[in-house]
C-alpha cells in the first residue's frame, strides 16, 4: 500500500467527552449531532495512527457520547468502510474530493485507496474510456510510470506530471533532461527517469522537484552513459546503459533502497561488425517466478530487423536462457509470470506470439507460437511497426494502431497434452471498449495502476483513463 504523508491537527476542541462504557465494547459517538454506535474492534481496523483507533484506546469514562464536529453523512460512509472493507453504494452520491478530505482528517485514507484503487478490482472485461487527463505544455507524452495502487507519472518532454491515486490532485516538474524515454515509478513520490540522448539515471524526488540521486555507468571509455531502459524487482532497480561511443552496453542493477551499486550483468563491448553485442537491452522486465531479469534489444541492420531475448540471473550473472531474433522480429516484448509465458507482438506480421516459459529447456530453434494469422509472418509491410504489449494479470495487452486487443487464455481439457506432456494452451482474442471507444490515433504507451489502464496516444498532450463500467465516482 502506498504511504501517505499527513499530520494531524490538535482535536481537543472537537472531541468533547469520552462516551465509552466500562461494562461494554460497545462505544457511542455523536458526529455532528447525529448518534452512532459501533464497538472498539471496528474502530482499531482503522489502523494504529488514525483518529479511530484513538477513540478505541480510550479508558475514561462519561456518560455523555463522544462529540465529534463533523459531517455525519460522510462519517457514516467511512464507518461503512470500517466495518466492510468496502465502500457503500450511497457513497456514489458523495463528491470523491469530499471523501478523501474526510479520510485525511481520520488518517485512513490508505483504507480509502484499497477499497477504490486496490488491483484485485482490476476488471479487463468491463474496461471503458472514462476520463482524459490534459497534460501542459506542447509536448506529447513520452513514457509513462504508475504505482501498484493508481499513482500515475508522464513524461513529456522535460517535465513530468503527476496524478494521484484519484487522479484529482496534479503536480508538474521541470527536469533537467530535454526529454524523457524511461521513467520509473518507485513509489507516489519518487521516480527514475533516464534518456538516450542524456548521462546517467535520475532518482527524482517528485514533490520537490528535485534530483535525489544521479546514477551513472562507468563504461571503459569513460565516455557518457545514457540510459536505454529502467526496471525493477521487489529488491532491486535494473538500469540498461550504453556508452555515448556506442560501442559497448550493461546493466547496473542497484539496491532498491539506498541505490548503491549491487552487481553488473551483460556487460559488452563491441567488436567490427558484432551486431549481437551492439544491441543494448531497450526493455528490462523481472520474472519473479524464476527470479531472472528478462532483458530484450533490437537492431535495424542491413538484413532487416534483429534482435535477442535473454534471461539473466542476476545472482550468479549468467544467461539461463537466449533467443535471437531473426524472422518477423519483435516490434515489443513483454513477459507474464501469471501466464508463465513471453509475449511479443511482431514487427513484420504484426501478429501476437508467444512462448511457454515451462518450455525454456527445449532447443527448438523457433520457441514462438502464432496466436493469430501464421501467414503474416513472412510479411515484409511491417503492420507490427509502433505496436505495444503489456502483460497485466491474467490478461495480455496489445495495442494495434488506435485499439487495444485483450489476450485471454482459455482453459481446456487438461487431458489433452502436447508432446512435452504439458497441457495445450489456448488463447482467446478480444477487442477492448465499447463501439465509442473503439478507433484514434496510434496508441504510443499503454501502462496499468490500481483498478485502472492509462494509455497515450500519438500527437495528442493527454492520458486516456479506462476503468471498469461498474465501480468508480
Amino acid at each position: 500500500m502506498p504511504p501517505f504523508a499527513s499530520t494531524m491537527p490538535p482535536r481537543n476542541d472537537l472531541i468533547r467527552s469520552q462516551g465509552i462504557s466500562p461494562l461494554s465494547d460497545i462505544i457511542t459517538i455523536d458526529v455532528g449531532g447525529q448518534l452512532f454506535q459501533t464497538t472498539k474492534q471496528t474502530l482499531a481496523l482503522a489502523g494504529p495512527k488514525s483518529l479511530f483507533s484513538q477513540f478505541s484506546q480510550s479508558t475514561h469514562v462519561s456518560l455523555a457520547p463522544l462529540f465529534i464536529d463533523r459531517d455525519p453523512e460522510l462519517f457514516s460512509i467511512l464507518l461503512s468502510l470500517l466495518r466492510t472493507g468496502n465502500l457503500p453504494s450511497k457513497a456514489k452520491a458523495f463528491d470523491l474530493e469530499d471523501l478523501i478530505a474526510e479520510s485525511k482528517f481520520y488518517n485512513v485514507e490508505p483504507l480509502l485507496v484499497n477499497s477504490l484503487s486496490n488491483p484485485s478490482l482490476f476488471d479487463a472485461f468491463n474496461l471503458e474510456r472514462s476520463l482524459t487527463l490534459p497534460l501542459n505544455g506542447r509536448d506529447f507524452p513520452s513514457a509513462m510510470a504508475t504505482t501498484s495502487f493508481g499513482t500515475l507519472h508522464v513524461a513529456h518532454g522535460s517535465k513530468i506530471t503527476s496524478f494521484d491515486w484519484a487522479l484529482r490532485r496534479k503536480s508538474t516538474i521541470l527536469t533537467q533532461f530535454t526529454a524523457i524515454d524511461s521513467l520509473l515509478a518507485i513509489s507516489p513520490t519518487l521516480a527514475a527517469a533516464g534518456a538516450t540522448d542524456f548521462s546517467g539515471m535520475q532518482i527524482l524526488d517528485l514533490e520537490k522537484g528535485s534530483v535525489k540521486e544521479t546514477l551513472c555507468w562507468e563504461n571503459v571509455t569513460r565516455s557518457s552513459s545514457t540510459v536505454q531502459a529502467i526496471g525493477s524487482s521487489p529488491d532491486f532497480l535494473l538500469t540498461s546503459f550504453e556508452s555515448g561511443r556506442r560501442n559497448s552496453n550493461s546493466i547496473m542493477v542497484y539496491d532498491l533502497q539506498t541505490f548503491s551499486p549491487v552487481t553488473e550483468i551483460a556487460h559488452c563491448e563491441i567488436y567490427g561488425a558484432d551486431l549481437d553485442s551492439a544491441i543494448p537491452a531497450t526493455k528490462l522486465k523481472w520474472v519473479e517466478s524464476h527470479n531472472v531479469v528478462m532483458a530484450s534489444g533490437s537492431h535495424s541492420g542491413p538484413s532487416g530487423i534483429l534482435g535477442n531475448v535473454k534471461l539473466w540471473d542476476i545472482r550468479s550473472g549468467n544467461v539461463i536462457w537466449e533467443l535471437k531474433e531473426r524472422v518477423d522480429c519483435f516490434s515489443d516484448i513483454t513477459v507474464s509470470d501469471s501466464l508463465s509465458a513471453i509475449f511479443k507482438v511482431g514487427v513484420n506480421s504484426g501478429e501476437v506470439f508467444y512462448t511457454d516459459l515451462r518450455k525454456l529447456g527445449d532447443t527448438d530453434s523457433n520457441p514462438w507460437i502464432c496466436l493469430g494469422d501464421k501467414r503474416k509472418v513472412l510479411n515484409v509491410k511491417k503492420e507490427g511497426n509502433g505496436c505495444k504489449i503489456e502483460a497485466h494479470g491474467n490478461q495480455v495487452f496489445c495495442s494495434k494502431g488506435g485499439d487495444v486487443e485483450l489476450w485471454s487464455e482459455v482453459a481446456m481439457n487438461s487431458s489433452k497434452k502436447s508432446e512435452d506432456g504439458l497441457p495445450d494452451r489456448v488463447f482467446r482474442r478480444n477487442l477492448m471498449g465499447r463501439a465509442k471507444d473503439i478507433g484514434g490515433s496510434r496508441i504510443t504507451n499503454l501502462a496499468f495502476g490500481g483498478s485502472k489502464m492509462f494509455l497515450t496516444r500519438k500527437d495528442q498532450q493527454s492520458v486516456e483513463v479506462w476503468q471498469s463500467s461498474i465501480r468508480g465516482f
